[in-house]
């Protein structure tokens, strides 16, 4: 599959929208979270009150729905990252990377959410420990 690659100076105007993106992105995770913790205890305790009670009816059908439209929409959210050509290494903190070629070679410029913008970068197989500065200069981060 080919990448899109980008310069630095386009991860970066892309960077307001990833933000954005990202914030929906987590606060989507809470409410899941929230609902998933919510329906555990309501299983828990409907368990421990009707024991004997029949299972003709299911009591969490709805709550299980909702949450199943959840995941749906997180899973979209998702894929908008993608999309754009952007690869979401993690939700929280925010990790993004822009595949991109740095002096001639494939790396990633790679983004921390609380970063100003993008200025570091790593190769494909070396992940966030491998960070270095970008390098100076228009020409030694490409398209090409």
């Amino acid at each position: 599959m080919e990448h899109k690659l980008f310069t630095a100076e386009e991860a970066n105007e892309l960077l307001p929208r990833i933000r954005a993106e990202l914030a929906a992105l987590k606060e989507l995770a809470g409410k899941i979270e929230s609902q998933h913790r919510d329906l555990l205890k309501f299983k828990a305790i409907h368990k421990h009150a009707f024991p004997d009670l029949p299972h003709d009816n299911d009591p969490f059908f709805e709550l299980e729905s909702s949450l199943d439209f959840l995941r749906i929409e997180m899973d979209l959210m998702i894929g908008n990252f993608s999309r754009k050509g952007v690869l979401l290494k993690m939700i929280d903190p925010g990790l993004v990377d822009f595949p991109a070629m740095i002096d001639g070679e494939p790396a990633l410029l790679c983004w921390k959410e609380g970063e100003d913008r993008v200025g570091h970068y790593h190769g494909w197989h070396d992940g966030f420990v491998g960070r270095r500065a970008l390098p100076e200069g228009p020409e030694r981060n490409s398209r090409d």
